[in-house]
């Protein structure tokens, strides 16, 4: 009796970490089967092997990939791993467009502040 009290505490904690792991085995799943249903021709996707392209067709189990202009391979649904989200390319130039004034006239030198001269 004792070595069933001992061991039903185990048991517990083993069958309550094999419920949480199928619970989240489940959502990763369904998410997987989301983004595959939600794919149109002209997606860029990730394949699972880390290529880049764009969806041209698909079939039931299968989709065409476009991996450089001209070049279309067939590859299973499976392999594709995401969707390669547009960048909003406004973000990046006004950020390279950002220019510190006090570099504008030259380096500073560390150890007094003062300019230092370019060599030309």
């Amino acid at each position: 009796m004792e070595s069933l009290v001992l061991f039903l505490p185990f048991l517990l904690i083993m069958g309550g970490f094999m419920y949480v792991s199928s619970r989240r085995q489940k959502r990763a799943m369904q998410a997987t089967i989301d983004l595959h249903e939600s794919l149109q021709p002209g997606d860029r996707v990730h394949t699972t092997s880390g290529l880049q392209a764009t969806v041209v067709a698909f079939t039931d189990d299968t989709v065409d990939l476009e991996i450089s202009p001209g070049v279309v391979t067939t590859w299973m649904k499976l392999a594709i791993r995401d969707r390669i989200l547009p960048e909003d390319a406004d973000d990046f130039d006004d950020a390279d467009s950002f220019e510190d004034p006090d570099e504008a006239d030259g380096p500073a030198d560390s150890t007094n502040g003062n300019r230092v001269a370019k060599d030309s």
